[in-house]
């Protein structure tokens, strides 16, 4: 039987997780509980056979509002709650983890941005609202945004959304380089999920070496270390099964079969 969790939804279909962030009534505010519910929902997507990519996504009008002020700052300043945190290390369980896209329906603001900056690929709804309002709630930015916000769009343009911390339309964040794709709203999750269902395609294995690949080289400047470590990597893929299973189907004129080896 699935898991049955509080504060997110787990679907699975045609190689696709889809996790749904279900606090609809709070724009999907963070909770410690909601935290503790994606870690644990992303690391079976990354156990299950049956599943190639995840989709992350938000019910209702929002995608996520950041941090649950009520629920975790206030309670905190008052010694009644705990700080809003990552159970864990977000950026290794993201980086280390099956393709995840995220589809940002709504309002995506402090911990809802920083949460998915690492993520592989951002899809906007032209209804999307994108903020790093953290110096707005007297806090700073964490989850690695100082880094994947500048890599992402770039120092000034990090510089200018963070000492702000004013809000960006879906359609202002992908001509800044936040999103990668924009898309109509009605058509969002229809268009993340392909994505993620063509690229769960793949082998699944290389596809994780990709990653690595990228997160490690993607800002390394000795190129020598670069070739290095894609040296190591593509000896491992030159020995997988998938790679012979490429090569066979190429020769053999037919669609390469990789989920059966998964």
């Amino acid at each position: 039987m699935a898991q049955q969790y509080e504060d997110i939804l787990v679907d699975i279909a045609d190689d696709v997780c889809t996790v749904t962030l279900n606090r609809p009534h709070r724009l999907n505010a963070w909770t410690g509980r909601m935290s503790a519910e994606m870690y644990d929902a992303i690391d079976a997507a990354n156990s299950n056979p049956n599943v190639g990519a995840i989709v992350i996504t938000g019910a209702g009008r929002g995608f996520c509002a950041g941090a649950d002020i009520k629920d975790n700052f206030k309670a905190r300043l008052d010694d009644s709650g705990e700080t809003v945190a990552m159970r864990g290390d977000w950026i290794e369980l993201v980086r280390s983890s099956k393709p995840l896209i995220a589809a940002v329906n709504g309002a995506c603001v402090g911990v809802g941005a920083t949460m998915i900056l690492p993520m592989d690929v951002i899809v906007a709804s032209d209804q999307a609202r994108f903020g790093m309002a953290f110096v707005k709630m007297g806090v700073t930015p964490e989850l690695g945004s100082s880094h994947f916000l500048v890599a992402r769009v770039g120092f000034g343009r990090a510089s200018e959304m963070c000492l702000t911390g004013k809000l960006y339309s879906g359609e202002e964040a992908f001509k800044l380089g936040l999103a990668d794709r924009l898309v109509s709203h009605d058509q969002l999750l229809t268009e993340a999920t392909e994505l993620a269902r063509e690229i769960a395609g793949n082998p699944a294995p290389h596809l994780r070496w990709v990653k690595e690949l990228l997160t490690s080289n993607g800002f390394e400047t000795d190129i020598k270390a670069v070739q290095k470590l894609e040296g190591e990597v593509l000896a491992k893929a030159y020995q997988s099964q998938e790679h012979r299973e490429a090569v066979d189907a190429f020769v053999e004129k037919r669609t390469p079969n990789f989920k059966s080896l998964r």
